[in-house]
């Protein structure tokens, strides 16, 4: 059992942070763990469906990254909208925070805005006079290892194709991979898990199981749950999804369709029972998402291949390559 946060460190070389998307989605490169044999292979993306047998379903979440940055009329005040609580109100990241606190207002595309609560994490509630509509003036929220604000190209790499349901913050990155003409191919199901903030914060429990996750809201349809239920093999692609099969199953294993909210937080030594492959891109050190991963291939193994990863130069994170874990 691994519960120490020093037990999911590693070092990465800055230069392998992807900083931009590849020209072509589908060129990444794809590491292949298999898992019983802690064997290691380096393929490419493209070569995903060869890993796909008759009956098998990749399992993909659509949720939509809204442009949820922005920064009031007069430019003093950056606002990063997390979840919308009603028309006019929403939670929201603001900086400086000195000056916005309960009572102080500010003005965001015309709209007049109040703090009303100021909540435990450093959001701020906010209600407004009217709606702020986010995709009109508002920018994608790239990860801070970005280090560089969003263009009009993260405007379209920075969602998926198959994005449908505006909700998330950050972008299910292991969907970024796959083109219309390759998914129009395999057979596929969507749910949807809004990701929110709580991604990129960090773990500063040295035992990881004193560490609670933002929640997140999901949904899952009846027909998703339907043929998900029927596959043979269900392949999440990335960690969300993950999320949403755990957090949607019955004690005998089935999953039910429903809309509602997740915390879960899965971590060695807890199994994950409801994917019997995945797909997910390289995570940051110290990262709930490393931990979701290792309880999936074990900690020791998925050290060992970032460990190689690193050798081979692969690109890390959001815009970087790919892991297939079978």
């Amino acid at each position: 059992m691994s519960l120490a946060l020093s037990d999911y460190d590693y070092q990465l070389p800055q230069e392998l942070i992807a900083q931009r998307p590849l020209e072509r989605r589908e060129d990444s490169r794809m590491m292949v763990l298999h898992r019983a044999e802690e064997r290691i292979e380096h393929r490419r993306f493209a070569d995903l469906p060869s890993y796909l047998a008759p009956g098998d379903s990749l399992v993909l979440n659509n949720t939509r990254v809204v442009s949820a940055r922005r920064f009031s009329d007069d430019g003093a005040i950056e606002f990063l909208f997390v979840e919308r609580l009603g028309l006019t109100r929403w939670r929201s990241f603001v900086k400086p925070g000195r000056k916005m606190r309960i009572g102080a207002t500010a003005s965001v595309a015309g709209a007049s805005v109040t703090v009303e609560e100021i909540c435990h994490d450093g959001t701020r509630i906010l209600a407004a006079d009217r709606d702020v509509a986010l995709d009109e003036g508002g920018v994608i929220p790239l990860p801070p290892y970005m280090r560089r604000g969003a263009d009009a190209e993260d405007q379209e790499r920075y969602q998926t194709v198959f994005a449908e349901t505006r909700g998330a913050v950050a972008a299910p990155t292991a969907g970024l991979h796959f083109t219309r003409e390759m998914l129009a191919q395999l057979p596929h199901v969507f749910v949807t898990l809004h990701v929110g903030e709580g991604t990129f914060a960090p773990v500063k429990s040295e035992n990881v199981a004193d560490h609670r996750m933002h929640s997140e809201r999901f949904s899952i349809t009846e027909e998703a749950a339907k043929r998900i239920n029927e596959a043979r093999r269900v392949i999440a692609v990335g960690t969300t999804t993950v999320r949403v099969l755990e957090s949607a199953a019955r004690a005998d294993g089935k999953l039910i369709a429903q809309e509602g909210s997740t915390d879960i937080f899965i971590y060695p030594p807890r199994e994950v029972r409801h994917a019997d492959a995945m797909l997910t891109n390289f995570h940051l050190p110290r990262s709930t998402l490393l931990m979701l991963v290792s309880a999936f291939a074990g900690r020791e193994f998925v050290l060992r291949a970032y460990a190689e990863a690193i050798r081979e130069r692969y690109r890390f994170y959001s815009y970087g390559d790919c892991m297939l874990i079978v």
